[in-house]
């Protein structure tokens, strides 16, 4: 199965193709740096084209499409869905939607010894989005959560992590950006510059591969709250 994978859900725009005949993967990615504004609009066809050029391969040979559907940044996500989306309908492929945070979780399964991979992506207005699932290397589609997808505060989440089992791992940009407040929790995140703290696109083509295709039109972000300009309207209606 060829597989052609794209993530937005956060400041990066993350490409990948992966053929799991021979085990063969190719990745793109773009970081903007620090201070600088995702660029999903400008970066997101052509790290696309590059992992499909890199791999030989070509749209007409896809077996699967697979899009991250977040949680992340509202903007972020309906560019990602949306291309998509777009992209699917267009050349004919099947297209799966897999959630950042299992991805983050996959990545990291088996990286370091643990039971429990907590990932944790940095929501902005002092929460995070977060989830956890048991350690483990498999992609199987019945990997169930031990903390379903949720929008909390890092203080809150640090009160529930005790819960999830004693060995505890956390990843992702949230963790690093509340290191001090999980560490407390007894919670473990790996060195700032770590590997397991980038959302990986790879990680969404290997879900998808056990995961079956869904109607694009199904395939909708997973925003877990309100967009701020919808905050803020509501906000301005109350004074």
């Amino acid at each position: 199965m060829r597989i052609l994978a794209l993530d937005t859900a956060t400041s990066a725009t993350a490409a990948a193709h992966l053929d799991t005949a021979t085990g063969t993967e190719v990745q793109a990615r773009d970081d903007p740096p620090p201070g600088v504004r995702p660029r999903h609009t400008t970066k997101l066809i052509s790290l696309l084209t590059e992992v499909l050029q890199r791999s030989g391969s070509d749209w007409a040979e896809l077996d699967r499409i697979a899009v991250g559907v977040g949680p992340g940044t509202f903007t972020g996500l309906r560019i990602g869905v949306a291309t998509a989306r777009a992209l699917a309908r267009a050349h004919g492929v099947p297209l799966v939607g897999v959630s950042t945070l299992q991805s983050l979780a996959l990545g990291a399964a088996g990286a370091e010894a643990t039971s429990v991979v907590m990932p944790v992506l940095d929501a902005r207005r002092g929460e995070v989005f977060a989830a956890a699932w048991p350690a483990r290397r498999s992609a199987s589609s019945c990997w169930d959560p031990l903390l379903a997808p949720l929008a909390v505060t890092p203080q809150s989440l640090a009160e529930l992590a005790p819960q999830l089992g004693a060995d505890r791992l956390a990843v992702g940009d949230g963790s690093v950006a509340f290191r001090a407040v999980l560490e407390c929790s007894g919670t473990r995140v790996p060195e700032d510059d770590s590997e397991l703290h980038r959302v990986s696109a790879i990680n969404h083509c290997r879900l998808a591969g056990g995961q079956p295709p869904q109607d694009p039109a199904g395939v909708r972000p997973q925003y877990l709250r309100l967009p701020d300009a919808e905050l803020a309207r509501r906000a301005t209606q109350r004074k």
